[in-house]
């Protein structure tokens, strides 16, 4: 089974200095090359922030593009790690790495379907 696991961070106050910033990524660099040497790797990447998105709506026959998040809260999807697991349990493991190595929430869920490998 397929599942993908969300980073989620804050998108107020000030980002972490560069330090700490580099350390987090060193551990991201360790925690995906532990999915790769698994097998259990499919893709990963991160997002900007909420600010640069484009939202294209539907109305009326036509869509309505607006400039911005769909949603405004306390939090906001910062990337996406897709991975193979064959069960809940082994994707919750591999989503306490991730929570580790990004010091973020991570959110686990089932992906519908099953890509080609």
């Amino acid at each position: 089974m397929k599942y993908y696991l969300l980073s989620v961070m804050q998108p107020v106050g000030e980002l972490p200095a560069p330090e700490v910033l580099a350390e987090i990524g060193a551990r991201l660099d360790v925690f995906h090359q532990e999915l790769r040497q698994a097998g259990a790797w499919v893709f990963a990447g991160g997002l900007h922030g909420p600010e640069s998105s484009t939202v294209v709506r539907p109305r009326s026959g036509d869509v309505l593009i607006t400039d911005g998040p769909y949603a405004e809260g306390k939090e906001m999807l910062g990337g996406i790690c897709l991975i193979k697991a064959p069960d809940l349990d082994a994707a919750l493991a591999w989503g306490r790495k991730a929570a580790l190595a990004t010091t973020l929430p991570i959110e686990v869920r089932p992906f519908m379907g099953e890509a080609e490998d």
